[in-house]
C-alpha cells in the first residue's frame, strides 16, 4: 500500500518520507533491535486507523521488546528524519494515533506494574499497561486508579495520559492530570528525563520548567481572558500548571508538577517510559439512584442541582440509547430494572463511601430533591452491588451501542467532548439539537452530566456530504461553546478533528506559546507531528477512512459476489428516524459484505481480557493482526482495493485470517456486531476457490460423508495413534500434529448400536407428529457426526434422560448414512457443499419444525449452525422455521423445566462440578442454561471456568501449524483451572473441548447429558 509523497503543502504528519528512507529505516530496525518490524502493506494498513474517522498510512509499525529497542528506534528515526508516533490500544477517537510516522506499539510488551507503594498510595507503571489490568492488581491492596474511562478493558495508561482522560467519576477524582505524580520520558534528542515536582527535577527538566514558567508569566492576561475555566478542558498544552485556570487545581496544595505538562500532550513532546500514578482507596460501598425524566431538557436542567448532593458520578443515558439497549438481548433485562415507564432520559447518580448504610440516606435525599423539582416517584433506588455493576456495564457500552447503526451513515465524533458549565447545560443541548436538525441529522446523547461533558455524535455519511455538514455543525457548536463559556475539547483530546480549533479557543498569543513549548522539548518535530501544533483541517477528505468522491483517492468497494447472504447489512438508514431501507438496497458492490466489515469502528473492545470469549488468538499473541479489529481492518482495506488487486484472496489475507478460530465470540461481545467467524467462512470459500483445497481440507470436510464406512474398520484408522512413527508420518503428509491423538474410530456408532442399546427409546416420524398433535411431550434428537460416530454414549445418555422425563423421541436419517449440518465443509472453505448437506437436513427437519416439535442437539457447533449459518445460505423461510425450534440439550431442559414440563429424579452430587462453556454456547447465551440444568442434581454447586476458547476449535488445534497457539489458548485459564481441582467432575459439551481437556490435563470431561444420566434414579 505504497502512497507516494504528496506535495509539500500537506500538513506535517500526513506525508510519508521517500520510499528509500522507509526501506532504510526498516533495515536498520531489523539489524539494531530485537523488536518486531512490520512494514508490509497489511500491517501498515492495520496501524493506519484508530477509533476516529481518519486513516493515515504510517511508515511502518514497530513492536519493541525492551527499553533499549525504544531508545534505539528513536535514535534511528531521528537520524533518518522519520517521525515517531507512540501508540497504546489505538482507541483514540480524534485521530491522535494516526500519522505518516513510525508507529511504536507499546501494548504488547510494555505492560508491567513496576512498583506499588501501598503506604503512599502510588503505583509506577509502563505505558502499555491496560487500566483494568492495573486495577486487578491493586484490588487486593484495597486501592484503585480512579480515572475510570468506559474503555477501561482496553485503554492503556500511556494513551490515557496522552489524552488526559477523564472518566465517569471525574467529579470526585478529577482527570488523568490530577492523578499523575511523575513521568519518565525520552526527548527527541534521546535524553531520558524525569518529570515530577519542581523540587525534584534534574538540570534538563528544571530548564524546561523555567522556560514554561516564563511563558505562563508572559501570557497571564491572555490566559485569564481566553482560558476555559471548566475542569474538562483538555485542549492544547497545560501551560496553566504555573497559573491555574481550572475549577479543580492540578495539585491539592497548589504546587507545580512538571509531569503535568506531558499529560494531554498526545505524545507530541516526549515518549513516555513510565508513569507514577496517584491511587485512591477502593470504595467499599456504592449505591445508585436512577432518575427517570419525562423530557431530555428536564434531565439536563436537574444535573446542576444533583451534583450539590456530592455524588461520585452523574451519567446520562437518553431515549435513543435506552431503546437500542432494550433491543439488545444482552442488555435488555438490566435496562428494564432502571426504568419507570418510558422516560425520555435517565441519570445514573452514584454515591460511594466506606459504609453502605451511611450511603442510603443520600439516596433518600436524591428522592427528596426530585420531589422538590416536581418529579416525585422518579427515582429507582439500587443499593444492590450486582444490579449496579450490570447497569454500569451497559452505560460503558454506550458508545458501541450507538455505533451499531447499519448503513453508510454513522454517528461521527468531532464535537462530542464540548464541556459547558452545568447551569448552561440544558440551553446548550437544546440549541445543539436544533443545529443537528438544521443539517438533516440528529444526535444521541450520553455520558458525564456531572461535569457538563455530554457525548453527542450527529449521524453523517462521510462517504458523501458528511465533511461539509461536519464543518458547518462544528462552527455553530463552537459559537455555542463560546456563548456558554465552555471548552471545545473536554475529554478525548484534540487529535485531527479538534486540533485546528486550539487557536480559536485560546487565541493566537497562547497558541504561539504552545508552539514554543513544542519547540523547547521537541525542536526537530520528531514526535507525532500535526497534532496540537500545525494540525490539518478537520474536514480534509484525504485523511478520512471513508474518503468522499472529491478526495484524491475516494473510498470505493471492489466487485464481489458473496457466497453467504449479507444483504441484511446492505441497507441505508435515515439519519433522523434511523429507519433502514430493505435488505439489499444499500448499493454495496460486495452484496453487503463490505458494509458488515465496515461496522468495526476500531474502538478495540476485542482487546479485552475479561470473562468474555473475544478474541482468543489475540489473547495469546497480542498481535494487532490476530485481533478481530485487525482482521476487520485488513478485510476493509482489501474489499476497498487499498491493498491492491486480488488482495481479498491473497496469502497475506490468509495469514491474517488463519488464527481466527471461528469462536463466534465477536458475534456476541462486539457491540457493533462484527461477526468475524462468518466473515472467515466467506473468505475461505473465495480463497480456496482460487488456491485449491489440500488433502487435509478434504479429510476434514468430507468426514460426515465417509464416517459410516470408516467406522467399519476402526482398527486400521486407529493405527495412527498406536504405531510408532505413524503420527510423525501423518504430520508430514497431512499436517495433523504428531503431538495430538486423533479421535478414536469405533464400530458401535449410534446408528449401528441404536436398536440394541436404545431399544424402545425412539419412535418413527409419524408417531412423533401424532403425539405432538395431541399435545404430548416430544423432541427430535439431532445426532451429529461427532457424537454419533465417536462418542455414541453421549447420544444414548441424552435419549435415556429425555425418555425418563416422558418425551417421545425421533431422529432424522437418510439412506446409507446420517444428516449433516455442513459445519465441517464451512470450516474447510466449501460453502457450496455445505449448502447441499445443510439443505438436506433442513428439508428433513422441516415437517417436524412446522409441527412445533423441538429439535434438540448435543454438539454446540452443529446445532447452532441451524440458528446461524443456515439462515444466510439462501434457504429462506424454511431455515427460519427450523432455527426457531433448534435448541441445545441443556437449553431444551431448562426451557421445559421453567414451563413445568420436565421432572426427573436424580441422585445427589458426589463431587464438585466444573463447567467449561463451548465458545458457540457463550456466543448464543447458552451457558446459563447448562448451569441451571446442573443445579437440578441435588447438592450440586457447579462452578463456571472463566475461560475463552479452549484452543481446539474443531480441527484447528489438531493442525501442526496451530498446535502451539492452541495449547497457549488452553493454558491461559482452562487447563490451570482444571488442574487446580483434581477432585472435580469436568463438564464440557463440545467434542473438541473434551479432547483438548483430555490431551492437555489428562482428565476426562463429560457431556452434561452423561452426567445427568449417571445421576438418574434407577
Amino acid at each position: 500500500m505504497r502512497i507516494d509523497p504528496a506535495s509539500h503543502m500537506q500538513p506535517a504528519g500526513t506525508v510519508l518520507p521517500p520510499n528509500d528512507t522507509c526501506d532504510l529505516l526498516a533495515r536498520r530496525l531489523r539489524t539494531d533491535t530485537q523488536g518486531e518490524v512490520l512494514f508490509d502493506d497489511g500491517s501498515r494498513g492495520r496501524y493506519a486507523t484508530d477509533a476516529s474517522i481518519y486513516q493515515i498510512t504510517p511508515v511502518g509499525a514497530f513492536v519493541p521488546t525492551n527499553e533499549r529497542d525504544i531508545a534505539t528506534a528513536i535514535d534511528i528515526a531521528r537520524d533518518l528524519k522519520v517521525p515517531v508516533l507512540a501508540r497504546g490500544g489505538g482507541t483514540s477517537q480524534c485521530g491522535q494515533t494516526t500519522g505518516a510516522a513510525l508507529v511504536i506499539d507499546n501494548s504488547k510488551h510494555f505492560r508491567k506494574v513496576l512498583e506499588v507503594n501501598v503506604e503512599e498510595g502510588t503505583a509506577t507503571v509502563e505505558p502499555g499497561l491496560v487500566l483494568d489490568h492495573l486495577n486487578a492488581q491493586l484490588k487486593p491492596h484495597g486501592l484503585w486508579y480512579p480515572v475510570d474511562v468506559s474503555t477501561s478493558a482496553q485503554a492503556t495508561l500511556g494513551g490515557m495520559a496522552g489524552n488526559n482522560s477523564c472518566g465517569s467519576r471525574s467529579i470526585a477524582y478529577g482527570n488523568m492530570v490530577h492523578n499523575v505524580l511523575g513521568a519518565s520520558a525520552w526527548l527527541s534528542s534521546g535524553e531520558l528525563v524525569e518529570f515530577g515536582p519542581l523540587g525534584t527535577l534534574g538540570a534538563r527538566a528544571a530548564g524546561i520548567a523555567q522556560f514554561v514558567h516564563g511563558l505562563a508569566q508572559a501570557h497571564r492576561d491572555a490566559m485569564a481572558q481566553h482560558w476555559p475555566k471548566v475542569m474538562r478542558r483538555v485542549a492544547g498544552y497545560n501551560l496553566d500548571i504555573f497559573d491555574n485556570q481550572s475549577e479543580k487545581p492540578y495539585t491539592a496544595d497548589g504546587s507545580v508538577n512538571l509531569a503535568h505538562l506531558l499529560i494531554g500532550a498526545e505524545g507530541t513532546l516526549a515518549y513516555t517510559r513510565s508513569l507514577k500514578l496517584k491511587l485512591a482507596p477502593l470504595p467499599r460501598a456504592k449505591v445508585l439512584g436512577i432518575v427517570n425524566f419525562p423530557t431530555f431538557h428536564a434531565a439536563m436542567d436537574a444535573a446542576q442541582h444533583i451534583v450539590k448532593l456530592g455524588p461520585t458520578a452523574v451519567e446520562l443515558v437518553d431515549r435513543t440509547m435506552i431503546e437500542l439497549s432494550l433491543a439488545n438481548p444482552a442488555f435488555k433485562p438490566t435496562v428494564e430494572t432502571a426504568l419507570i415507564g418510558k422516560p425520555a432520559a435517565i441519570l445514573l447518580v452514584e454515591f460511594s463511601g466506606a459504609d453502605k448504610a451511611a450511603l442510603l440516606p443520600q439516596l433518600k435525599r436524591l428522592v427528596e430533591l426530585m420531589g422538590d423539582l416536581g418529579l416525585p416517584g422518579s427515582v429507582v433506588e439500587m443499593p444492590d452491588d450486582g444490579r449496579q455493576k450490570n447497569l454500569w456495564e451497559v452505560r460503558k457500552a454506550g458508545l458501541n451501542i450507538m455505533m451499531s447503526l447499519k448503513g453508510d451513515g454513522k454517528p461521527v465524533s468531532f464535537i462530542e467532548d464540548c464541556a459547558v458549565p452545568l447551569e448552561h447545560l440544558a440551553e446548550y443541548t437544546d440549541a445543539l439539537t436544533e443545529v443537528f436538525a438544521k443539517y438533516g441529522s440528529r444526535g444521541t446523547w450520553y455520558a458525564h452530566a456531572s461535569v457538563g461533558t455530554l457525548h453527542v455524535r450527529p449521524i453523517l455519511d462521510m462517504r458523501a456530504d458528511g465533511a461539509a455538514k461536519m464543518r458547518a455543525i462544528a462552527e455553530e457548536a463552537s459559537a455555542l461553546v463560546r456563548k456558554y463559556k465552555g471548552a471545545f475539547s473536554g475529554e478525548h483530546g484534540d487529535g485531527l478533528c479538534r486540533g485546528e480549533w486550539i487557536e480559536w479557543q485560546f487565541g493566537p498569543a497562547i497558541n504561539e506559546a504552545f508552539r514554543a513549548i513544542k519547540q523547547q522539548l521537541d525542536p526537530i518535530g520528531l514526535f507525532n507531528p500535526g497534532k496540537i501544533i500545525d494540525p490539518p483541517r478537520m474536514d480534509d477528505g484525504a485523511l478520512f477512512r471513508f474518503a468522499p468522491p472529491t478526495a484524491p483517492r475516494p473510498y470505493r468497494r471492489i466487485d464481489l459476489k458473496p457466497v453467504l447472504d449479507w444483504s441484511g447489512w446492505n441497507v441505508n438508514a435515515d439519519p433522523v428516524t434511523e429507519v433502514t431501507t430493505a435488505p439489499g438496497t444499500g448499493g454495496d458492490s460486495t452484496g453487503g459484505l463490505a458494509k458488515a466489515v465496515e461496522m468495526c469502528n476500531n474502538n478495540g473492545h476485542c482487546r479485552k481480557f475479561d470473562a468474555g470469549t473475544m478474541c482468543p488468538s489475540y489473547r495469546v499473541t497480542r498481535d494487532e493482526q490476530h485481533l478481530t479489529r485487525g482482521r476487520a481492518n485488513t478485510l476493509r482495506l482489501a474489499l476497498s482495493g487499498q491493498l491492491g488487486a486480488d488482495a481479498f484472496t491473497s496469502e497475506a489475507m490468509h495469514d491474517t485470517m488463519d488464527l481466527c478460530v471461528g469462536c463466534k465470540g465477536c458475534k456476541r461481545d462486539c457491540p457493533t456486531g462484527v461477526d468475524m467467524a462468518k466473515m472467515k467462512v466467506e473468505f475461505l470459500d473465495h480463497y480456496k476457490k482460487r488456491h485449491g483445497h489440500t488433502l487435509k481440507d478434504k479429510l476434514v470436510a468430507y468426514m460426515p460423508d465417509y464416517a459410516h464406512r470408516a467406522s467399519r474398520m476402526p482398527w486400521l484408522l486407529n493405527l495412527r495413534n498406536r504405531v510408532p512413527g505413524a503420527a510423525w508420518l501423518g504430520e508430514k503428509m497431512l499436517g495433523f500434529s504428531a503431538k495430538r491423538s486423533l479421535p478414536e474410530w469405533r464400530t458401535d456408532t449410534f446408528w449401528r448400536a441404536r436398536d440394541t442399546v436404545a431399544a424402545g427409546l425412539f419412535s418413527d416420524q409419524a408417531s412423533v407428529l401424532a403425539a405432538a398433535a395431541r399435545g404430548e411431550k416430544v423432541a427430535v434428537l439431532f445426532v451429529d457426526t461427532f457424537n454419533g460416530t465417536f462418542e455414541s454414549e453421549n447420544v444414548f445418555a441424552a435419549a435415556r434422560v429425555l425418555h425418563a422425563a416422558g418425551y417421545a423421541l425421533h431422529t432424522v436419517e437418510k439412506g446409507g448414512g446420517h444428516h449433516c449440518c455442513g459445519r465441517t465443509f464451512l470450516a474447510s472453505g466449501m460453502v457450496d457443499e455445505a449448502k447441499v448437506r445443510a439443505g438436506a437436513l433442513i428439508d428433513a427437519l422441516l415437517p417436524l419444525a412446522q409441527a412445533g416439535v423441538p429439535i434438540v442437539g448435543l454438539e454446540p457447533s452443529c446445532l447452532l449452525t441451524l440458528r446461524d449459518e443456515t439462515l444466510v445460505m439462501g434457504f429462506g423461510d424454511k431455515a427460519q422455521s427450523v432455527a426457531k425450534q433448534a435448541l441445545l440439550f441443556e437449553e431444551f431442559i431448562a426451557r421445559e423445566r421453567k414451563a413445568g414440563r420436565f421432572e426427573l429424579a436424580l441422585k445427589p452430587a458426589t463431587a464438585p462440578i466444573l463447567l467449561h462453556g463451548h465458545c458457540h454456547q457463550k456466543a448464543f447465551g447458552a451457558v446459563s442454561p447448562i448451569m441451571d440444568v446442573l443445579k437440578l442434581i441435588p447438592g450440586a454447586e457447579p462452578e463456571l471456568i472463566e475461560s475463552s476458547c479452549c484452543g481446539m476449535a474443531g480441527s484447528f488445534g489438531y493442525e501442526a501449524s496451530h498446535f502451539e497457539v492452541s495449547m497457549q489458548m488452553a493454558e491461559a485459564s482452562l487447563l490451570p483451572a482444571i488442574r487446580a481441582r483434581p477432585d472435580a467432575i469436568v463438564v464440557a459439551d463440545g467434542t473438541s473441548c473434551r479432547h483438548q481437556i483430555g490431551d492437555g490435563a489428562q482428565r476426562e470431561a463429560v457431556h452434561v447429558a452423561v452426567l445427568l444420566a449417571r445421576h438418574m434414579m434407577l
